[in-house]
């Protein structure tokens, strides 16, 4: 295993009967870094996170966990990581102290030691609700923050960390990525599913998956620089397009993705000049200005766009 990666996966793939929900996956996380997976439902997330929490077996391939393996069945694997799934996991019909002491149970930890790890954690998060508050009087983010803090109760290397803020509020999402990057300048290792780009672009690397195989890799202007090699301009017809015009445009030379966003449309070529006589005849009062791809273009392209 390279000593610079927290996880190391070769080849990983698993099977359901005849159904390849992961296939031949191969990747490294850095240690202390925030590493991303994006990808359309069914892609394949989840279910590689299951198996490098050890909660799958995988079919074939290999892969290292904190430097442990599958051998023992996952069971050293589970002591060290920390997994928090997309669904809210802690009980609404428990108070807050009743949650963590029974996270804590599981984890079959030292009451003493618990006490103090709640301690450090509720610093970190900001908690300073009442260990009697029950759970379903909490907001959604905060929720979020206490499960994170149950997931951490037994001070793990490596946290994943599986659509952690779906359905939470726009500002209660930033507040949970302040708190993950406060967590990797511990020197955690943060592994995390999201389907919001403007999160996956604060991942410092990302795994772009498609119907269970990894089919890009990098840091996000690295995934921007290779999906969008030449220029991009954003088209404002200030109104609806012509359709004549966009059928045209689909069959330019150089083009390499068109779409609409919102009442505008992106459209990227392989070159300048490319760019330049396709647009020539852009309709009157129409107008074109160059931009800088996003994640949400990429989507588009390398998975949207294998689809259509």
């Amino acid at each position: 295993m390279n000593p610079s990666c927290a996880l190391e996966v070769n080849g990983l793939s698993i099977k359901f009967g005849d159904f390849t929900a992961v296939d031949d996956v191969s990747f490294c996380v850095r240690k202390g870094e925030i590493f991303g997976f994006l990808g359309a439902n069914g892609a394949g997330k989840t279910t590689t996170i299951r198996m490098l929490c050890g909660l799958l077996v995988p079919t074939s391939g290999t892969a290292t966990v904190g430097g442990l393996g599958f051998g023992d069945g996952g069971k050293g694997i589970k002591r060290i990581v920390g997994y928090m799934s997309q669904k809210f996991t802690l009980y609404n019909d428990l108070t807050v102290g009743e949650n963590l002491d029974f996270a804590a149970g599981l984890r079959k930890l030292d009451p003493a030691y618990a006490k103090k790890r709640r301690k450090e954690l509720f610093a970190l998060t900001g908690f300073d609700r009442p260990l009697s508050t029950m759970v379903r009087a909490l907001p959604g983010g905060i929720k979020q923050e206490l499960a994170l803090s149950a997931a951490m109760l037994h001070d793990p290397e490596i946290i994943f960390l599986d659509e952690p803020t779906s359905g939470v509020a726009p500002a209660a999402r930033a507040r949970f990525w302040d708190l993950i990057r406060k967590v990797t300048a511990l020197g955690k290792t943060v592994i995390v599913t999201t389907h919001y780009m403007d999160e996956a672009e604060q991942c410092g690397r990302i795994a772009l998956m498609r119907t269970g195989r990894l089919i890009a890799l990098g840091s996000p202007e690295e995934l921007k620089a290779s999906a969008f090699p030449g220029p991009m301009a954003e088209l404002d017809f200030n109104g609806p397009p012509p359709e004549g015009f966009i059928s045209g445009l689909r069959k330019a030379r150089g083009l390499l993705e068109l779409s609409p966003h919102g009442m505008r449309w992106h459209a990227a070529f392989s070159g300048g000049t490319e760019m330049d006589s396709a647009l020539a005849g852009l309709p009157a009062g129409a107008s074109r200005a160059l931009i800088k791809p996003s994640l949400e273009d990429v989507f588009i392209r390398l998975v949207e766009g294998k689809e259509r």
